[in-house]
């Protein structure tokens, strides 16, 4: 399903960062370029299950990103687990050349908040996962990112955090000369509509440090989000799941256990048919940003409330006079997006 709007808007032109030209409305259709290179990114995240499939979608689609390396954090569960999980789905992508970092532990301020609840103790609960044998790398994952940004060319290298922005935050803070290096930050996280699933206003990934949510949002980078707003449209019916297994391969065998094992929280938290495929919405829009819609507004970041810590206000309906810094979706061809998930995956 897409967004439509009959209410005029017209986007803020040359100086919009983002090469989406299509205009219906108010409404932007992405395009790409099919000439262009692979994109080169670096994947900073906290598998979870959707993460997983984020991290495979990626591997399995070469000749669109390239994958420099990927960043763990801690945030669905802590670090020595999101290090561990990210190993464990290189090795299942049958990838272990793939370079894995452990970053940060923590948020900046606060305690870290987990979601076994939804993705188990181990973040990847549901079938049976063997330790991953492939070493991970000595350097700190921050540091990592910092030291890519700076043997790159200025506006080559594209950040996609799927988990808290902690990572992000501290390598721009830590080397703030990176911050114009960077091509673009698409990451999931954040809320509009769809308001919160951790609590009434906010999503898990700006709740659990919504300081570095703050700083990456502030930063100036070219920025993509996928809100709940857009992923709560990525479900796992049992016919996308059915495709998954009908792969008869391990992978698609694995992401249809995953799917079965994390959907049970989602189906009786909203009532809905599947679970949503949060975080492979970053990586699909990377491969074919036709599957999405949104518009370029304002997001400001709330870090003091009690109330709404961590909700991400975002000015869909430009009712201020606060400056664009974020493409923030709200449509997604959902029906595209499983099958470009499954035409990727059935390569591993």
């Amino acid at each position: 399903m897409r967004l439509h709007f009959t209410r005029d808007w017209t986007p803020t032109g040359a100086s919009d960062p983002l090469p989406l030209p299509r205009v219906q409305g108010n409404v932007w259709f992405g395009s790409k370029d099919k000439t262009m290179a692979a994109r080169k990114i670096i994947i900073d995240t906290d598998p979870g299950q959707d993460d997983a499939v984020a991290i495979l979608l990626a591997l399995a689609s070469p000749e669109d990103v390239t994958v420099l390396g990927i960043t763990a954090v801690a945030g669905n569960v802590p670090l020595p687990l999101t290090e561990m999980n990210a190993r464990i789905v290189c090795e299942l992508a049958g990838k272990p050349e793939t370079r894995v970092f452990a970053g940060c532990d923590a948020p900046l301020v606060r305690k870290l908040v987990t979601a076994e609840h939804v993705h188990g103790k181990t973040g990847l609960d549901g079938p049976q996962m063997d330790a991953p044998t492939m070493a991970l790398q000595a350097q700190h994952g921050v540091d990592f990112i910092i030291d890519t940004l700076r043997s790159h060319a200025a506006g080559t290298v594209t950040l996609c955090p799927l988990g808290p922005l902690t990572n992000i935050a501290t390598a721009f803070t830590k080397a703030p000369d990176i911050i114009e290096k960077v091509q673009e930050i698409v990451l999931m996280g954040g809320a509009y509509f769809q308001v919160g699933n951790i609590t009434p206003a906010a999503e898990f990934n700006i709740y659990v440090d919504p300081e570095a949510a703050k700083i990456v949002f502030d930063a100036g980078v070219p920025l993509v989000v996928m809100p709940l707003d857009v992923t709560h449209q990525a479900l796992t019916t049992q016919p996308r799941v059915d495709a998954f297994r009908a792969m008869g391969t391990k992978v698609g065998d694995m992401v249809a256990a995953w799917t079965n094992f994390f959907e049970r929280f989602d189906k009786e938290k909203y009532g809905s048919e599947g679970a949503p495929l949060h975080d492979p919405c970053v990586i699909a829009y990377l491969i074919q940003p036709d599957l999405f819609t949104g518009r370029h507004v304002n997001v400001e970041i709330e870090t003091v409330s009690e109330l709404t810590l961590g909700m991400t206000v975002a000015d869909w309906w430009r009712v201020t006079d606060r400056a664009p810094n974020a493409m923030f979706m709200g449509g997604l061809d959902a029906d595209g997006f499983f099958a470009l998930l499954a035409d990727r995956l059935a390569r591993l």
